[in-house]
């Protein structure tokens, strides 16, 4: 076996020379890999310290002291060990395999983290512990985890949503004075008669309606712990519709209570700062009072995204949901907002759903602003899931 391969296996299986069976020696650059891989992997920061105090530790026995005072300095070492791709998963796994959320109230660590959607989400799950004197600091981290994703998501969100108003807001057989001229010769330009040396339209298209918002849309958010990521990217998305001129825009998030934070959608790093994640859920109040929000059925979008564990009234739920379509409320159900994968949910509420015609799939974020199109122009939501979703969460 080559020496690399040997390197690599000696990295993934830890030990020491006389144990790992590689008798792979490592770098100093190699040796520094190996302990931050172990401080995480083995789950003892206390390791970590006595390794970087005396250099090349051996062996990975189990230690007493606490690891609170460590964690900052492994996180500015990861930073620099691995690439940002890497950082991020380390991140993760640290803050799910040592137990650190309540590190993350201390500010060396939010110092040496690098900001991503999931690190958000995991300070969100902090709500109320986080001290006074750290929110500042808080807020500097959403804010650019905020910024990243609105310079990501921004363009694509307002070309889809307003290019898909533009089209369903041109009317037919319009009266004279409402007749646009501009589009309604572009659009009858093969119909020019030589002879006449003019146009004959054949169909009119007239100004959409002003002076009116064209779609009204409610994002109504589950914010138990599950749906932390996507809380993220429903507040990003919320702000970005809410700055577009022809559509009104509200957000609600639930778990067993309401919170309307429509007023907030100015700033998105507001609104995640007055989410708390986590509790119960009780989908069928938070669609109670997303229905009384509704004043033009046949013009509004109610967006839900939630995994469907109803911890209220099922069949209440199941009603609200039935109820919200008869009206004319055109209803999408997402089961995930995030690029995590498939999440869990509630099938049996899904194929109920599917029954009312209601499409409950998992979106990742950069399909969500064609999807916002899509429904916006009425299309048929289940084929466009069909071309456009590529796992197997879509009833």
């Amino acid at each position: 076996m080559e020496g690399e391969n040997l390197t690599r296996w000696r990295l993934a299986l830890g030990g020491d020379n006389k144990t790992d069976g590689t008798g792979a020696d490592l770098s100093e650059e190699q040796e520094r890999l190996d302990m931050a891989l172990a401080a995480l992997y083995d789950g003892d920061m206390s390791r970590y310290k006595r390794m970087k105090g005396k250099g090349k530790g051996k062996g990975r026995k189990g230690g007493s002291e606490s690891s609170a005072p460590y964690v900052a300095t492994w996180l500015g070492e990861i930073r620099e060990l691995f690439p940002q791709s890497m950082v991020k998963v380390l991140q993760q796994d640290a803050i799910d395999r040592l137990h650190l959320r309540e590190l993350l109230l201390e500010p060396e660590m939010l110092e040496n983290v690098v900001p991503d959607v999931h690190l958000v989400a995991t300070i969100m799950s902090l709500g109320q512990l986080i001290p006074e004197k750290n929110k500042e600091l808080v807020r500097q981290v959403i804010a650019t985890v905020v910024e990243q994703l609105l310079q990501k998501l921004r363009m694509s969100t307002e070309q889809a949503v307003t290019g898909a108003l533009n089209k369903s807001a041109r009317k037919r057989n319009p009266r004279a004075n409402e007749i646009n001229w501009d589009a309604t010769i572009r659009k009858n330009l093969r119909h020019y008669q030589r002879d006449l040396h003019t146009i004959i339209p054949e169909e009119l298209v007239g100004y959409g309606r002003k002076g009116r918002k064209l779609k009204d849309i409610i994002l109504c958010i589950d914010q138990s712990g599950s749906m932390g990521t996507s809380v993220v990217y429903s507040a990003v998305f919320g702000a970005v519709l809410a700055s577009i001129p022809a559509v009104s825009t509200r957000m609600v998030v639930f778990d067993t209570s309401v919170v309307d934070l429509s007023d907030k959608l100015h700033d998105p790093v507001d609104v995640l700062l007055g989410v708390q994640l986590g509790g119960g859920t009780d989908i069928n109040q938070a669609l109670t009072y997303c229905q009384g929000l509704v004043h033009r059925p046949d013009d509004t979008i109610m967006v839900v995204i939630t995994d469907l564990y109803e911890g209220g009234n099922r069949k209440r739920m199941f009603k609200r949901f039935a109820d919200l379509v008869a009206s004319g409320v055109q209803v999408v159900v997402l089961l995930a907002l995030s690029d995590d994968g498939a999440p869990f949910y509630d099938q049996e509420a899904a194929q109920f759903l599917a029954s009312l015609g209601i499409c409950a799939f998992a979106c990742t974020p950069d399909k969500f602003p064609d999807l916002m199109g899509a429904v916006i122009n009425k299309q048929d939501l289940s084929l466009w899931v069909a071309q456009n979703i590529n796992d197997n969460v879509q009833l």
